[in-house]
């Protein structure tokens, strides 16, 4: 394969940056609703545990399940335009959210940013490693993680200050109306490659029945280690997302503007920093021994646990805000080395099915259960710990990271022999 011309890799990080930005609206949309909780609570008279409902499982569900059949139309369609039309749908969504009356009307426009937001990351990881060959490929798909951190940067920001400024409705007219624009920017900029062209394949495969792929990824033993352990670690990560912004309103009396400016610029540059540092690390050891692709987010997950109970359990707000920063950077370490390692095991028309069959994993246990998670144990924990209670009911979720490092560590016993099954086996096995 011949190497790539100055020009193809600047259109490449043109590319990347584009669906870079795509995911910071992404995470916008999703996080927006976080920061406005005890707002919207309030106005709308609901529990913990139906807000938890709503940032969680009527999100994740149909986010989730919608990503099947949206992955395997990437496996077949144009990425690009499936891409602009998912941003379309979303950022209309939510947009109409800030027109709610009642908390129905919100669960359904959450449930069609849910549906919108399933056409972004697979046909993204598709697109991402036909541009970015194998040893650049982890570092790539950190690099477009980051807008996850960036995202909810400005998800906070917007949503706090927008929020206290001119009410929780408003905010989500503010961060829902430009990403119609930046649909068009993908469609009519961003050029669909040829499949395989970074790994200098070019014959063109059949596409697998999603059943297929499913079959042939739960066949693998390191892939089932490396969704289950992500599933948990964003169990912990997506609780705190949601909650964290609640936690210092309730127990550190923080005003939204202040929560949308500290938990902002904290887990953003966290995670712009964490992100893409796990991704060179995963790329730079794993050249030598490519379990490292596991052993770097088994590291990593485990690591960042004190640090998260330090900011639950520390009394001083400073300290606490401290101590939170090598938290979310260790927390944000594991994405580009996993996203890599799932797209380097299939087959050129598996990728975007593979992406989708991981975040359903990922999804159902982080984002459908760890923000419901919290919400119930606010609920059974208040009458005992009162404004306190959302303290514990984080940490308790937050050792699931322990758990999760586990099973990325297990995850590297067979990875080896599992990256070379798609050239020895079926997708039928």
């Amino acid at each position: 394969m011949s190497a790539p011309t100055p020009e193809e890799r600047r259109y490449a990080n043109y590319v990347l940056g584009v669906l870079f930005f795509v995911y910071v609206f992404n995470f916008v949309d999703r996080t927006i609703l976080s920061i406005l909780v005890e707002d919207v609570k309030r106005d709308l008279g609901v529990s913990d545990t139906a807000m938890g409902f709503l940032t969680g499982i009527a999100f994740a569900l149909f986010y989730t399940v919608a990503g099947i059949p949206i992955a395997r139309w990437a496996d077949v369609g144009v990425r690009r335009s499936i891409i602009a039309l998912g941003l379309a749908v979303w950022s209309v969504m939510t947009a109409a959210s800030g027109l709610v009356q009642n908390f129905g009307q919100l669960v359904a426009a959450r449930i069609g940013v849910g549906v919108g937001e399933a056409a972004g990351s697979p046909p993204a990881h598709s697109l991402i490693a036909d541009y970015f060959p194998p040893e650049r490929r982890a570092t790539a798909l950190a690099i477009y993680s980051v807008g996850i951190y960036v995202g909810i940067l400005f998800g906070y920001l917007a949503g706090g200050w927008v929020n206290q400024l001119f009410g929780w409705r408003n905010a989500f007219f503010v961060v829902g109306i430009p990403g119609l624009v930046l649909a068009l920017v993908v469609r009519f900029t961003v050029r669909e490659p040829p499949r395989g062209m970074s790994d200098g394949v070019t014959e063109q495969q059949a596409p697998e029945p999603w059943q297929k792929v499913f079959a042939f990824l739960w066949s693998l033993r390191s892939f089932r280690h490396l969704a289950f352990a992500a599933g948990l670690h964003s169990f912990a990560g997506y609780g705190f997302a949601q909650w964290a912004p609640t936690f210092l309103r309730r127990v550190h009396a923080m005003e939204p503007g202040a929560v949308g400016t500290w938990l902002g610029l904290i887990i953003g540059l966290g995670g712009i920093a964490g992100a893409p540092l796990g991704g060179w690390l995963a790329d730079r050891l794993g050249q030598g021994d490519r379990r490292w692709y596991a052993w770097v987010p088994a590291i990593s997950a485990v690591a960042g646990v004190p640090f998260a109970a330090g900011f639950l359990l520390f009394d001083s707000l400073t300290a606490a805000l401290w101590i939170y920063v090598p938290a979310v950077v260790l927390n944000a370490m594991y994405l580009g080395p996993v996203l890599a390692t799932i797209q380097s095991m299939v087959k050129l028309r598996m990728r975007a099915m593979a992406s989708a069959v991981l975040f359903l994993i990922l999804n159902l246990i982080g984002l459908g259960l760890g923000p419901q998670a919290v919400g119930i144990g606010n609920d059974l924990l208040a009458d005992h710990f009162g404004q306190e209670a959302v303290r514990y009911s984080l940490l308790a979720v937050g050792f699931t990271s322990v758990w999760a490092s586990l099973h990325f560590a297990a995850a590297g016993r067979s990875l080896e022999i599992d990256l070379t099954a798609k050239d020895s086996r079926s997708a039928e096995h």
